[in-house]
């Protein structure tokens, strides 16, 4: 074969169909090529022309804005709820627990048999003291009888020695003998009331195993069981009990809160609060000022105030977390009203303040970027914080920041 039929041989015959395959290989490739483009488009044209990588690796975070407490309430405090009248109640004397028949969160009222302890040495006792008294009892009587018959024995005596058949001296015993069994019985009477006394005290003892409440309330702790040894004095290291049970008196629940002293001089007693349990942040629970306590804390630099509850409700409980807004007097009126007093600085969640190693610092969230700013603390008022000089009021801060955050780095908010 020549050179030109071989060349004849290489020529492309189009109207051949393909080989069986190379089209679904064609197919696949277009598809894959095409979700490229359309990937890359919406990274362009729907996501916009500015994102880019720096933007991706944005650090979520939440942001709040910085508050004022302009408005009804003049200050913030935060505290607790405490009960007036609490009792851990114990037995007056030392024994074993017999029976104990309270739980906790039960109700009882005033007088209520809350234990027993084992009464049998008060029991063996008052019964020895009743015997004593009828055994005085019985010598009394045995006693009344011989003056009645030193009586008879004296009348006879005296007619006798009238008729001159007995001496005076007969008549002089006679006499003598009744005098004597009138001071025995008279000793005897008192030998008797001090056997009743000593019952009376016999029953006392008895009365005093049996564990009553001092008043109504509810039991809060039970700490003994049958069985138990219970002192009204510490003793016995940890093998004996000093009380049977904690019983509050829920009626007398108030909320004590500690102020700085620095802004003591806006709370006044009888003054109106609105009190918020950390547990039902959305009720507020009217009250006022009962009483400010005349000491500091000089440790805190506080003074303790009282604030009652005026809404009494089942849910509320002793030592739960409060936060009590002071709130303005009401006006006379036609008097003046003065602006209300608001804290100087501003107020921002607690979880928005950071500790660093030359103090406090705030991260401001600002055109997309963290800023740290180092700021001066005031007081706790809540859930809130007191920042003094730092931000402004209405700026924008990152709420519990995460680690490694650093100033320049860019957010993206919640």
């Amino acid at each position: 074969m020549d050179s030109s039929d071989k060349l004849g041989q290489l020529r492309i015959d189009r109207n051949e169909p393909p080989p069986s395959g190379s089209g679904k290989t064609f197919l696949v490739v277009g598809i894959v090529a095409a979700l490229a483009l359309g990937v890359g488009a919406w990274m362009y044209f729907g996501r916009g022309t500015t994102w880019t990588v720096a933007t991706a690796m944005a650090q979520p975070v939440t942001t709040a804005s910085a508050a004022t407490s302009a408005g009804g309430s003049v200050l913030d405090a935060t505290g607790y709820v405490t009960a007036r009248r609490q009792a851990t109640v114990s037995a007056k004397v030392t024994g074993r627990v017999a029976e104990v028949m309270i739980e906790e969160g039960q109700k009882v009222e005033e007088g209520q048999v809350l234990a027993r302890l084992e009464a049998i040495d008060a029991q063996a006792q008052l019964d020895l003291s009743r015997s004593q008294l009828d055994a005085a009892r019985a010598l009394l009587t045995e006693q009344r009888v011989q003056l009645a018959q030193a009586d008879r024995d004296l009348k006879r005596q005296n007619d006798m020695y009238a008729r001159k058949l007995t001496s005076q001296q007969a008549s002089e015993d006679a006499a003598t003998l009744v005098a004597t069994v009138r001071a025995r019985i008279k000793a005897q009477e008192t030998q008797v009331q001090v056997a009743q006394r000593g019952i009376e005290v016999n029953q006392v003892q008895l009365d005093n195993t049996v564990v009553t409440a001092p008043f109504s309330g509810v039991i809060t702790v039970k700490a003994a069981q049958p069985g138990e040894i219970v002192s009204p004095i510490s003793a016995g290291g940890g093998f004996t009990r000093t009380g049977i049970g904690t019983i509050v008196d829920m009626g007398s629940l108030e909320i004590e809160v500690d102020v700085n002293e620095s802004y003591i001089g806006r709370v006044k007693a009888g003054q109106p609060v609105e009190s918020t349990l950390n547990a039902y942040p959305d009720w507020k629970i009217p009250g006022k000022v009962i009483a400010i306590i005349p000491t500091a804390d000089r440790s805190k630099a506080t003074v303790k105030v009282r604030i009652s509850i005026d809404a009494k409700d089942d849910r509320i409980v002793p030592d739960m977390g409060a936060r009590v807004a002071f709130m303005e007097e009401k006006k006379v009126a036609g008097a003046p009203s003065a602006p209300p007093q608001a804290l100087p600085g501003a107020l921002v969640p607690g979880a928005a303040v950071v500790s660093a190693s030359d103090g406090s610092v705030v991260y401001v969230v600002k055109n997309g970027k963290a800023e740290q700013r180092k700021v001066s603390v005031g007081q706790t008022m809540g859930a809130s914080r007191q920042i003094l000089s730092g931000i402004a009021v209405g700026e924008q801060v990152a709420v519990s920041p995460p680690d490694g955050l650093k100033s320049g780095d860019r957010v993206a908010t919640n």
